[in-house]
């Protein structure tokens, strides 16, 4: 079998001529950089990081089992999925993952893990093994498909059931191996021993090449929370060559998720952590400026750059299809360059050189990339800065229904101009460049033309400050908002009455979410004011009139009791309104970072001078509301999202993949749901002393 594992051959050899039982145990005599494990709904976690190993075992209970390991090292995975139980079962971790590698057939190394784990099931009838890059395991748990050049052939040697294959250009692969040690095999299936448990023995292994974790003293300052479980997921997910945006599922660079976290968190990373956020996304550019949104490694781009008739053998592909993450960069590098890091640490960054992702063969100062970056922001929003219309707003790329940072099908409501976009990232883009431009940071970087452009930014800015967020302003009248209010409350099944309380039959102001494609709002009310109260400078009367209606309780407003929902469409239509069910991706859900980017951008705006006593109540109102929802939920803050149920009078945690109506699965670990390492409640006010 091609790019079987030598330790299948009948010489039993591996590194050093040890069996991984035997590695496994030498390297438990000293506790690992990082291992830890978590439930969360029907998922098992687990996860370790070892000099060049790390990995997140993923076991699934319930009616549909499979045993999951996801590396970092080129976001690949294995993962072995069972026929559905008659009843649902439960995996218990007997021994946590534990580092190994040892060499395949071709004497090349493979790294990965050793795991014991038991299920209460008489029978695991093995369905299909997916062993590649994790895009492809998350497209088969999806839709049930993959490449058929990535399928890996079994073989069974007594109670073992082995798969392994080399990668499609013959480098190292992928393997994985089930041992049954309580049970045995029968005619391809597993059977439960006489206890009616089954107990397995995982090993699981990747060739693609190990990335470069940041230690524990390049990581954090003094100032981070004593959180241990958003530790543990932001260590897991922080390297030197990039941070990962979610695992399991996500084991990679994302831009946006890197430069939100990045800056959510930049109050408690110390500077090596922050530059090496920045320096990802400045790598992954392209020629024209743009952030690039997601990369495809290894196995993926291998296969898609043979689907394409394109060269690049694994070299990454880059995808440009998000728009938010090109006007991001500006913001969060200013916030950097300009406030944490000192004039010299900000000098030595921008002038250091990084190496293309796309074309590694090439290397660029980080100023110059970032000023290509804003040459780019400032070409795109020219035309509205001289005709403030709506259609010429930033749209999302035609034929896409997907541009920010809601990137489901049905996130936007099917609009084209995101609300984030316009109203907040563009002016916010500009601005930087001009704050950047006067320090003379960029002095070095900057051609005649490059001045000329970052002069007009200023000017452009303001133009766009005071015309895009009133495109996207919505006043729906108070009996009409009510209502509304009233009748979806009771289709979903929740009580109206404290919403319409809050509400006092006052009209229902609020932003759209996005423009449609004739300049029409999409009517969901959302969560988006965030970005606002973190990177804009909204009037006081509008920060009244916007954090006060989406303070309210849902469905007049976004909050519950179980946390900041990110959409509310008790406002559109019916149809509108069935797309954005508790078991949508970006419908009426909580996402932890979310809440923490409100919570920030409170904290913000509550250390302005020029607010007044009734706003600043509002705030503080809102601020209060927001923590205890926040407070409620911590065991679940890590994660990337939850849904909810109400019962008996009161909203409830679901995790969000729990039910059979969800459309997908949320991460154990997630990035921007560490934030809040950073992001932390109010200080309580000093008691007043007595007289």
């Amino acid at each position: 079998m091609r790019g079987s594992m030598r330790l299948l051959l009948m010489s039993g050899l591996l590194l050093a001529g040890t069996s991984t039982a035997a590695l496994a145990q030498k390297r438990a005599a000293r506790a690992p950089e990082l291992a830890y494990s978590l439930t969360e709904g029907q998922n098992l976690n687990a996860f370790v990081r070892d000099g060049k190993v790390a990995a997140h075992l993923l076991l699934r209970n319930g009616n549909d089992p499979r045993v999951l390991v996801a590396f970092p090292a080129g976001n690949s995975g294995v993962g072995l999925w069972f026929q559905p139980l008659e009843r649902p079962a439960n995996w218990r971790l007997n021994q946590a993952p534990r580092p190994v590698t040892f060499a395949d057939a071709k004497g090349r190394p493979l790294h990965g893990i050793e795991s014991i784990a038991t299920i209460d099931a008489p029978r695991l009838a093995p369905k299909q093994a997916v062993l590649s890059n994790v895009r492809f395991l998350r497209d088969y748990q999806s839709v049930g498909r993959f490449p058929a050049e990535v399928a890996a052939p079994v073989r069974i040697e007594g109670n073992r059931i082995l798969y392994a294959r080399d990668r499609v250009d013959g480098a190292p692969g992928y393997s994985l191996e089930i041992q049954v040690l309580s049970g045995r095999v029968d005619k391809g299936e597993i059977v439960a021993g006489a206890n009616g448990r089954i107990q397995l023995r995982i090993v699981a292994a990747t060739g693609d090449t190990p990335l470069t974790g940041l230690s524990k003293a390049e990581l954090l300052n003094s100032k981070a929370a004593a959180d241990p479980a958003a530790r543990n997921a932001l260590a897991f997910l922080s390297y030197r060559e990039k941070f990962l945006a979610g695992s399991w599922r996500f084991d990679t660079y994302f831009g946006r998720d890197t430069l939100m976290s990045v800056r959510l968190l930049m109050p408690a990373l110390k500077g090596a952590a922050v530059e090496a956020g920045l320096g990802a996304v400045l790598a992954r550019l392209n020629p024209d400026g743009e952030v690039a949104h997601e990369e495809g490694l290894s196995e993926f781009a291998l296969i898609d750059h043979a689907q394409h008739k394109q060269p690049g053998g694994a070299a990454a592909t880059l995808d440009y299809g998000m728009i938010d993450d090109d006007y991001m960069l500006g913001p969060v590098s200013a916030d950097y360059l300009l406030g944490s890091a000192t004039r010299a640490d900000a000098q030595t960054f921008l002038a250091k050189r990084i190496r293309s992702e796309a074309n590694p063969a090439e290397a660029e100062t980080a100023g110059t990339l970032l000023v290509r970056n804003l040459r780019y922001v400032i070409d795109q929003v020219s035309p509205f800065a001289q005709d403030p219309r709506w259609s010429n707003l930033v749209a999302i790329h035609k034929g896409r229904l997907t541009g920010q940072w809601r990137d489901s099908e049905e996130g936007l409501g099917r609009g084209r101009y995101p609300y984030d976009v316009n109203a907040v990232f563009v002016p916010a883009a500009l601005e930087s460049a001009d704050k950047l431009l006067r320090a003379g940071l960029l002095d070095r970087y900057l051609t005649p033309d490059d001045r000329a452009a970052l002069t007009r930014a200023h000017a452009i800015a303001a133009t766009w400050r005071s015309n895009a967020p009133g495109l996207f302003a919505v006043e729906t009248p108070g009996p009409e908002a009510a209502a509304q209010v009233r009748a979806y409350a009771a289709r979903v099944g929740v009580p109206a009455a404290p919403a319409l309380a809050a509400l006092k039959g006052q009209p229902l102001r609020y932003h759209a979410i996005a423009l449609d494609d004739h300049g029409k709002p999409v009517p969901i009310i959302n969560s988006d004011e965030g970005f606002s109260l973190l990177f804009g400078h909204p009037d006081p009367a509008d920060l009244q009139a916007y954090v006060g209606a989406l303070a309210r309780p849902f469905p007049a407003g976004l909050m519950t009791d179980i946390g900041l929902l990110v959409a509310n469409p008790a406002l559109a239509s019916t149809e509108v309104q069935d797309r954005f069910t508790p078991a949508a991706y970006h419908g009426a859900v909580v996402w932890s970072w979310q809440q923490a980017l409100f919570a920030a951008g409170l904290e913000r705006q509550l250390a302005r001078t020029d607010l007044p006593p009734a706003t600043r109540a509002v705030l503080k109102d809102a601020q209060a509301k927001l923590w205890r929802a926040i407070q409620a939920t911590r065991a679940t803050q890590s994660s990337e999202l939850w849904s909810w149920a109400f019962e008996n009078g009161r909203y409830k945690v679901v995790a969000f993949g729990a039910g059979k109506a969800d459309v997908d699965e949320s991460n154990a670990a997630q990035l921007w749901s560490t934030v809040y390492l950073a992001v932390q409640p109010p200080k309580a006010a000093p008691a007043k002393k007595k007289r």
